[in-house]
Order: structure tokens, then sequence, then C-alpha cells
């Protein structure tokens, strides 16, 4: 899959996540992106692909559909991050913390699972015993802003009304970089 957006691993880095937009299904171009509104934003523009990769290990959990709204991929893996943490014990609860990420088109799902400091990911399309992808919180938190950052900027330079878009300015808000 081509890496489009996000950021290449650094040392020490094992996390990386980043998408492919798809030309089967382009923006509408009458569309407004100064004014349009979250539901559209979230599902209906910026259709393609997207990945989490190991970079250590070189295994990856991607999609190859096509049509993943790649923002909402983005918002919906940092508000997962955050869900995550609601343990006020934080890395010392013992009991796992779960979260899923549910692609809306279809019945697969992404599921997140953290004990202590570290966070399973699987995929549920993934074949039986495949291996699944272990961060540590702490990467997941910060490469999912950063991959948000990343692809709001990929996403300025081609739209650059998209901006202007309050509720782009709110989104950037509530998950700054770390």
């Amino acid at each position: 899959m081509r890496h489009g957006g996000g950021r290449h691993a650094t040392i020490g880095t094992v996390l990386d996540i980043g998408y492919a937009l798809s030309g089967r299904f382009p923006d509408p171009p009458q569309t407004d992106y100064r004014t349009v509104g979250v539901r559209a934003l979230r599902y209906d523009l910026f259709c393609g692909d997207v990945y989490l990769a190991d970079t250590r290990t070189d295994h990856e959990l991607a999609t190859a559909w096509g049509w993943v709204p790649v923002l909402d991929f983005a918002w919906a893996l940092c508000d997962i991050a955050e869900q995550l943490d609601a343990d006020p014990l934080g890395s010392r609860a013992s009991r796992p913390q779960r979260a899923t990420l549910d692609f809306t088109e279809s019945t697969e799902l992404l599921r997140f699972s953290r004990r202590f400091g570290h966070v399973e990911i699987t995929a549920d399309w993934r074949p039986e015993g495949e291996p699944s992808l272990t961060v540590t919180h702490t990467e997941l938190r910060r490469e999912a802003r950063d991959f948000l950052h990343d692809l709001l900027a990929d996403l300025f330079d081609m739209h650059e009304e998209l901006r202007d878009n309050p509720v782009v300015w709110q989104l950037e808000a509530r998950f700054p970089r770390v």
C-alpha cells in the first residue's frame, strides 16, 4: 500500500499509520469544503484504504476495500486512544480496557485491548492465527494524533478551503500533536 500522509517511523517507533485515497470513490466536485458538516467529513469524503504497521516486523493490518473514510478512521483512532486511557489507574490498571473501531459499511472491526501500558490490535478480516500488533499506549496516542494532523495537511494541500471549516478547527484543537 502506498504510504500517503502519516509520518515514516523514527528510531524507537514501532507503529506506522498510513493511507491511500481511492480513485474509485472521488469526492463530489461540487463539495464546499468550508461548510461541509461532520457527517460528510466522517463518512462521505476522502475514501480509500488505511493501514497500521509494525515497522520492526513488517506486520501490517490493512484494508483493501477502497471505500474506508480515511478522515473518519484518523478521528476514530484518536478517540480510541483516549477511550483506552479512561481507567484512572492508566498503565497500572490490570483489568483490560477494550475498544473497537467499526467500518461502517461492513461488519469488519479493528479491536483494541489495553492491559497495563500495551495495546494489542487485531483485525476481524485477518485469518485466524495471524499475529496482532502490539504497541505502547503512549505510542498509539502519539502516532494516531500525528497521523490525523499529517492527513489534514495532505487534505489541505488538495482542498485549500478545508482549512476554513469550523469542524476541522475543533478536531485539530481536540487532538493536538503530543
